[in-house]
């Protein structure tokens, strides 16, 4: 699972929801519970499979519609290969965002793993965040999708590998225009990549 797909969820079951009429969302379930066994909120952390649903229900029009539920949570500035900038339009992403940066300890977390991935003991001891609430704010931010998973490590004497987290974003803009925020992220073409929500949208 992708930490953008898994940031952006809840954002695209809601706008699925308001913008499909209800017996069709009802059809959409059902047929994602028999081909796979999942709800809509679930299979938008699986997108391709939603993509396949409603490919069968819309055809063609599938591209637009996932263009435009997308577009309602977020907008690709750039594809540019080195340029990977979104504008986040969803105000409940925004606030997620905006609690992460303005928690002192969530916001040192974020930082310690901007550049390298740290297993969670390491960024505890460098950031000096008690263990007691620093796991259960690395665990918010693993759930929000703004910590994800880069890689792995291995200790002597140890079979179990312990997995290392990184930053969903590389870099951050936070702008106030008209009482409004407005929030743009950039994230690393392997993290964009990884995203099966922005990949299938980009291939339409």
């Amino acid at each position: 699972m992708s930490g953008f797909d898994s940031l952006l969820a809840k954002s695209l079951d809601r706008t699925i929801r308001n913008n499909l009429g209800e017996k069709t969302i009802h059809a959409i379930e059902e047929r994602l519970f028999q081909k796979y066994g999942i709800s809509i909120t679930q299979a938008i952390l699986e997108f391709h499979k939603l993509d396949e649903v409603l490919r069968e229900f819309f055809g063609d029009g599938a591209n637009s519609l996932e263009r435009k539920l997308l577009e309602n949570s977020c907008k690709l500035k750039s594809k540019n290969k080195e340029q990977n900038w979104l504008l986040i339009k969803d105000d409940n992403v925004n606030k997620i965002i905006m609690e992460a940066f303005g928690d002192e300890d969530k916001f040192n977390i974020l930082k310690a793993v901007s550049k390298d991935s740290k297993i969670i003991s390491d960024i505890l001891l460098e950031t000096k965040v008690p263990q007691t609430s620093g796991y259960r704010k690395i665990n918010s931010l693993i759930n929000n999708g703004l910590l994800v998973q880069d890689g792995f490590i291995f200790f002597q004497n140890n079979p179990r590998k312990v997995a290392k987290y990184r930053t969903l974003f590389d870099n951050t803009k936070i702008d106030i225009i008209k009482n409004t925020i407005m929030i743009q992220v950039q994230m690393a073409r392997p993290k964009f990549n990884g995203s099966t929500v922005l990949q299938i949208i980009c291939e339409n």
